[in-house]
């Protein structure tokens, strides 16, 4: 498989999220599983455990640091590993209280790609760009973009070695945000109905409003319309208390469930790349108990994908060759200071 065709299929790893988004706010509706365990008898200088938590209270409006990485691992069916890519985000929130801009302002310090063993590429083009983050009743802005984040801020972008990135190249890089937002924000703030605000107590478990849902996909120039992914039943469980950096947090676990997608990819005018399959994420965030801010953020997604490239040359007609992929993809998101932020 060429370069090209793998970043390609490699793109159906990370459009759970995307799904997950603009499904999740405009859902009317989630039932609240009956996951509550039995209180348990503590002892009194632990009696707090028993609950009940508030999860869903407002942020303290203080700056943030935040750096996210996300790796891309595509293996053969063999078990062998074929390709790693590796995108970096450092990312600094400014809550409304604070911006004066009207709403939470997210600033990039850097961006940098890494291919295999190579050298970490960063892109100028973001290194300092700021926008203002937003969330409506659809979870997309008036121009259909997820969280009021620009497409075109990513087109026609170069890395720091003069590498020119197609529009599939950039989608891990736009989508990278996307993440972001969809576990420090969406999962782990309140939603209309099946939201973290449903879970009081250690134990329990909720079905999130964005199960079963099927939204489109809305990638730009790049993925066609007809493109979707449906939910699975994605849950949120209440797994506990831990620590990170000294500071207490609830640990909440999210699982999208067993999803599908579908997703149509231009290839010439008139024929089209369909890949088809499925996909499971699951992770935890880690929610500070005094700040209410996301300290810590893992996730594992497994993507099992079929690609159908179309018959080519002139008068070419049915099916043409089948491409199968399995990619995981891990995430890792970590609040840090200012001083390793800056390094």
């Amino acid at each position: 498989m060429n370069k090209m065709m793998r970043v390609r299929v490699a793109l159906i790893a990370i459009l759970a999220c995307v799904g997950f988004m603009a499904g999740a706010a405009d859902a009317g509706s989630a039932a609240t599983a009956a996951g509550v365990q039995a209180k348990a008898k503590l002892a009194k200088n632990l009696a707090g455990l028993n609950g009940p938590f508030d999860l869903a209270g407002e942020r303290k409006p203080e700056v943030c640091y935040f750096i996210q990485e996300t790796q891309f691992i595509h293996l053969g069916f063999d078990g062998k590993r074929t390709g790693i890519e590796t995108y970096t985000v450092k990312v600094k929130g400014v809550p409304a209280a604070l911006s004066g801009t009207g709403g939470e302002e997210y600033t990039v310090r850097e961006f940098s790609v890494r291919t295999g063993e190579g050298p970490a590429e960063t892109i100028p083009a973001l290194a300092g760009w700021s926008y203002v983050f937003s969330v409506g009743a659809s979870g997309m802005d008036e121009k259909g973009q997820v969280f009021g984040i620009p497409h075109a801020k990513f087109e026609n972008l170069t890395t720091s070695r003069g590498k020119k990135l197609s529009t599939v190249e950039s989608y891990p890089v736009y989508n990278s945000f996307i993440d972001f937002h969809a576990f420090c924000d969406v999962f782990a703030r309140p939603t209309a109905a099946g939201g973290i605000q449903d879970l009081k107590e250690i134990g329990q478990s909720i079905r999130h409003a964005a199960a079963f849902t099927e939204p489109p996909v809305n990638l730009g120039k790049g993925i066609k319309e007809g493109s979707v992914f449906r939910n699975g039943d994605v849950r949120l469980v209440f797994k506990g208390i831990g620590l990170v950096d000294g500071a207490a947090c609830a640990v909440v676990g999210f699982d999208s469930g067993e999803s599908t997608l579908k997703m149509i990819m231009p290839m010439t005018a008139d024929k089209d790349i369909v890949t088809v399959g499925g996909s499971e994420y699951l992770g935890d965030i880690y929610i500070d108990l005094a700040t209410r801010w996301v300290r810590k953020v893992t996730l594992d997604e497994f993507v099992v994908t079929e690609t159908r490239l179309p018959s080519m040359g002139q008068g070419a007609a049915g099916p043409g060759q089948k491409i199968q992929a399995y990619t995981v993809r891990h995430l890792l998101t970590r609040m840090v200071s200012r001083e390793e932020f800056e390094k």
